[in-house]
């Protein structure tokens, strides 16, 4: 995984489709459910561990902006 966008497409495997409006709320709610896909051994820990830095390093964008504003 390299990119939000591949997140997103690995979680539709699984039948999880995330559109709320919010992005920021959009990005934490993928990171519940890529631990809970971990956690039921679904993923691999390289997959895991890439996905979890990238959905971090974006909800710290996203949250830096908000501050910006």
């Amino acid at each position: 995984m390299k990119t939000i966008y591949d997140i997103q497409q690995f979680l539709k495997k699984f039948g999880t489709f995330i559109y709320i409006g919010d992005r920021l709320a959009e990005l934490e709610l993928m990171e519940e459910e890529i631990r809970e896909l971990y956690q039921s051994q679904c993923m691999s820990q390289e997959d895991f561990q890439m996905a979890l830095l990238l959905l971090r390093s974006e909800i710290a964008r996203m949250r830096d902006r908000e501050k910006e504003r």
